[in-house]
């Protein structure tokens, strides 16, 4: 269900996840107008459960979302589906504009449009994205606690998942594919017990729908119950080109993100950002959070806002009285 987009918002939220439908909340509960604009591509879709999310531990991805979605619309906040191509500047506020044309006027807008993991070039890895090929130790590490697990060398934080999994698994094997371990890492690698395995990975081998292995070029299966790769996290925000905003490589290497300061503020006044756009390795609760944060920060700058208009108003009027008084 979409609703119908007035003409104009307090605050128009880009991206309807955990960090959007949160911020969107505390600016509803706060009397805002508001409005969600999702696109319907959920970063965690392939996921069976949402976890280490107090309260909400193994909930379903969409489940979730249609919770945050009622709250929204509980507090009188609108959700519209569709996706945000262009977002220009209108004299002291915004133009948001969707691919099938509607546009909508903001005094302020929160980006929360997540991420796109770009898999590794191997063969069947993406048909078992979020099953039993994952990334992260937290968001499914348990879930394949005590299995056979291969860390294929895919990125520059592949040891350090090795080393995370270890928590998890006895048996842990890193295959270097394009990242071997440096003399150092192999180190760490062999101190923890985990096998390093030579070789470029060429694909995966299954049994029964069940991950079997992982092939390598040399035609060596190294037998593997889950597997760990590292992917390449982009933030979706090509549409702010046009207000002039652009991502920047993450510190840690693992992709692009959106950079904002400690209150979700990007660099164009009037705009702020929060989850996965803006800190890539962000699980859905910190994202909640932050998306929160940032929807406080914007009431409070529509709150400052308005109070200096206030200011003007009353100090012309009362110099216009005084006036009076004064003749």
């Amino acid at each position: 269900m979409t609703d119908q987009l007035e003409k104009k918002y307090d605050a128009v939220v880009v991206g309807g996840g955990a960090a959007g439908l949160n911020g969107a909340l505390m600016l509803a509960r706060a009397k805002r107008s508001v409005a969600v604009i999702d696109a319907g591509e959920p970063r965690n879709a392939p996921a069976e459960g949402v976890h280490g999310l107090l309260g909400h531990d193994g909930v379903a991805p969409a489940e979730l979302t249609a919770r945050g979605r009622a709250e929204v619309r509980g507090y009188g906040g609108h959700i519209a589906e569709g996706e945000v191509v262009d977002l220009r500047r209108d004299g002291a506020e915004f133009t948001v504009t969707l691919a099938d044309g509607r546009a909508v006027g903001a005094r302020r807008v929160l980006v929360t449009t997540g991420l796109v993991d770009e898999l590794p070039e191997i063969p069947g890895l993406r048909e078992r994205w979020g099953r039993d090929v994952v990334h992260c130790p937290y968001c499914h590490g348990w879930e394949v606690r005590d299995r056979a697990i291969g860390v294929i060398g895919s990125g520059p934080m592949s040891v350090h998942q090795a080393l995370l999994f270890r928590q998890l698994s006895d048996d842990i094997v890193y295959i270097t594919h394009t990242v071997p371990p440096t003399a150092g890492q192999a180190e760490q690698l062999a101190a923890r017990g985990i096998r390093v395995v030579q070789g470029e990975v060429a694909g995966l081998e299954t049994e029964d729908d069940e991950l079997s292995g992982v092939r390598l070029a040399n035609g060596t299966v190294v037998a593997r119950d889950a597997v760990v790769v590292a992917t390449r996290m982009v933030a979706r925000a090509g549409f702010l080109a046009s207000i002039g905003l652009s991502t920047v490589e993450h510190p840690s290497g693992v992709g692009v993100h959106l950079v904002t300061d400690a209150t979700g503020r990007t660099d164009v006044p009037g705009i702020w950002a929060a989850g996965n756009v803006t800190d890539p390795s962000t699980q859905v609760g910190a994202s909640a959070a932050a998306g929160a944060a940032a929807g406080a920060q914007i009431n409070f700058d529509l709150v400052n806002a308005e109070v200096e208009a206030a200011l003007v108003e009353y100090r012309a009027s009362h110099a216009a009285v005084a006036g009076v008084v004064a003749g």
